[in-house]
């Protein structure tokens, strides 16, 4: 059971707009033929326009509703002469006549309602994962509200990737799908795209687009590659101050012994030993 929002200005019950209705099992809710009158009324599966009478009015009417996006199929019942007045421009996704029969009515409903599910499935979708966001309907996407300037095949690698997080994908299955069947180039055009990914993204989010050694490429989540990033920076940071501290360590020997003659030490040093045997030598005697 379906819910129907029934727009009218006669004052007779639904069943007199589309007497059908009064032999099926849908919800049917009434309110005034007005652009107004329509932000109080609650959401509905599809709406059906009364467009017997003043069809000037329900014309300006139904564009308006098409203008507003309602969210749901609009259905215009007419009689059969004003048939001949219903354009394209109206806005409207079905046309109805007064006399229909519950079954006609039924199927252009049903037909209705699944059309604009399909179109809701297949509906462009903002891709989010952390401070990235890809907008299928702009192509395009954003890092921390700054737009990326990306190519379009830059742009269908990132989406893909983003679309499985975490998944790894060959550069032959990337290539597959982002490239497509017809492309004959090599796998080496996935590593140029995401090198000049990662430059594009920055620094500090190039690891969203994580290496899987001998495999491939894979969306890393954004809370890894933050880890990953300071993991990375931190080794970085040990490996300068290791450099740092053996380029300093032969400085500091020459600045304990300055002006020392390292050959007048060494004699020195063989002295006291010639010395030390001499003293020992008369008591082992």
């Amino acid at each position: 059971m379906s819910s129907l929002l029934l727009l009218t200005n006669a004052l007779q019950p639904s069943t007199e707009v589309l007497p059908a209705l009064g032999l099926l099992l849908h919800n049917v809710r009434v309110a005034p033929a007005e652009g107004p009158a329509l932000v109080d009324t609650p959401g509905a599966d599809v709406i059906l326009i009364d467009g017997r009478r003043d069809l000037p009015q329900v014309r300006s009417l139904c564009q308006l509703l098409r203008s507003t996006g309602p969210g749901c199929p609009l259905i215009l019942v007419v009689t059969e002469g004003g048939l001949a007045a219903v354009t394209a421009d109206w806005g409207i996704d079905d046309v109805l006549l007064d006399t229909a029969g519950p079954a006609e009515v039924e199927a252009r409903l049903r037909l209705a309602m699944g059309r604009q599910q399909i179109q809701t499935d297949d509906s462009p979708m903002e891709i989010r994962n952390g401070d990235l966001s890809v907008d299928e309907a702009t192509y395009s996407a954003k890092l921390k509200g700054r737009v990326l300037d990306l190519t379009f095949k830059e742009f269908e690698l990132l989406k893909y990737l983003a679309q499985h997080p975490g998944r790894v994908f060959t550069r032959a299955q990337l290539l597959q799908e982002v490239w497509g069947y017809d492309y004959f180039g090599g796998t080496r055009t996935v590593d140029v795209h995401v090198r000049r990914l990662r430059a594009k993204l920055g620094p500090e989010h190039e690891s969203l687009i994580g290496t899987v050694r001998n495999v491939g490429y894979r969306f890393v989540t954004p809370e890894k590659a933050e880890r990953g990033s300071e993991d990375a920076r931190a080794k970085s940071a040990a490996r300068a101050e290791d450099r740092a501290g053996d380029r300093t360590e032969p400085r500091h020997e020459k600045a304990e012994a300055p002006g020392t003659d390292a050959g007048s030490a060494a004699g020195a040093d063989a002295a006291q030993e010639s010395a030390e045997e001499a003293s020992v030598r008369p008591a082992q005697r």
